[in-house]
C-alpha cells in the first residue's frame, strides 16, 4: 500500500477536475468527511481536500474545453522535463508541458500510448500528499488499459517500475512497485485489462475506508452513483467503484486483514 515516503514513481499527488468545485467539495465532504481549503486567490479556485488537517487530495475547476470531470493521479519524478521528453520518445503524448507551480513544485500533464491520462510532480516546497493508506485517503492506483504489456514497458521506461503477476478470479492482475525497496512493501497499484470495448483507458484511485457499503450509500445519497457494486475479493478486501455527482469515477477498498 501507499505511504508518504515518496520515491521516484510513487503516486505522490491526486486531484479532481470538476465543473462545480463547491458542489464537488460538498459531495466529498459528505462521503469522506473531507474539509476543503482554498489555496488562495492566486490559485484560480484550486484547493486542498484535508482530513484531520492533512492534505489527502486536491480539487480545481476544469480548464480544458470539453473535458469531463475526472481524478488525475500524479507520479513523483526527479525531473519533470526529462519525463516529458521520455513520454514523447516512448509513444505517449504531452497535454501540458512542464511548468512551475509557484514554489511548490514542477508538473506536467501526460497521456500514455494506450490513452490513459496521468501527471507528474517534481516536488520542491510541497512534497506530496500528507496522508495515505489511512481511513478515507488514497491507498492504491489502478490502471485499466487495452494492452497491459505495452503499458508496463512504457511506464517502466519512465519510472523503472517493477511488476508481478497474480491470479485473480477471471483474469491475471499485475501488481506495480516502485524501483526502490522491497518489492512487496513498495507496491502501490496495479494494471488490468479493460473489461469491455466501451471502457476507456484510465487510472482509478482507490481510497481506504472502514465500511465500503456505508460509503457507497453515502455516495448515492449525495447525488453520486454505484459503478460496480460492493464485492469481496479474496486476499484483497471488499471494494466498490463509485462516481461522484459529476461522473468522476473512484473506488473504495476495505483491505483484507494481513496474515
Amino acid at each position: 500500500m501507499l505511504s508518504t515516503d515518496f520515491v521516484t514513481g510513487s503516486p505522490n499527488w491526486l486531484d479532481l477536475g470538476s465543473p462545480d468545485t463547491a458542489a464537488a467539495a460538498a459531495f466529498y465532504g459528505s462521503v469522506f468527511g473531507w474539509d476543503f481549503l482554498s489555496a488562495g486567490p492566486e490559485a484560480g479556485g484550486y484547493g486542498f481536500f484535508q482530513r484531520d488537517g492533512k492534505t489527502v487530495a486536491a480539487l480545481g475547476p476544469l480548464t480544458e474545453e470539453g473535458a469531463s470531470s475526472a481524478w488525475t493521479v500524479y507520479f513523483q519524478t526527479p525531473d519533470a522535463d526529462a519525463t516529458v521528453k521520455a513520454t514523447e520518445q516512448n509513444g505517449g503524448a504531452v497535454r501540458v508541458e512542464a511548468f512551475d507551480v509557484m514554489n511548490a513544485g514542477r508538473m506536467a500533464c501526460l497521456t500514455d500510448p494506450g490513452g490513459a491520462e496521468f501527471a507528474v510532480w517534481q516536488p520542491t516546497a510541497v512534497k506530496g500528499l500528507e496522508m495515505a493508506s489511512d481511513d478515507n485517503s488514497l491507498c492504491w492506483a489502478e490502471l485499466h488499459i487495452g494492452d497491459p504489456v505495452a503499458a508496463l514497458r512504457f511506464y517502466g521506461s519512465l519510472f523503472g517500475w517493477r511488476s508481478q503477476e497474480m491470479e485473480t478470479p477471471g483474469m491475471t492482475y499485475t501488481v506495480l512497485s516502485t524501483a526502490e525497496g522491497d518489492q512487496q512493501d513498495a507496491s502501490f497499484g496495479g494494471v488490468t485489462p479493460l473489461r469491455s470495448a466501451s471502457e476507456k483507458s484510465r487510472w482509478i484511485p482507490y481510497f481506504a475506508v472502514r465500511d465500503v457499503d456505508e460509503i457507497a450509500a453515502k455516495a448515492q445519497g449525495n447525488g453520486g452513483s454505484v459503478v460496480m457494486p460492493a464485492a469481496d475479493i479474496p486476499d484483497v478486501g471488499r471494494i466498490a467503484w463509485l462516481a461522484d455527482s459529476f461522473g468522476a469515477t473512484f473506488a473504495v477498498l476495505k483491505p483484507a486483514p494481513q496474515t
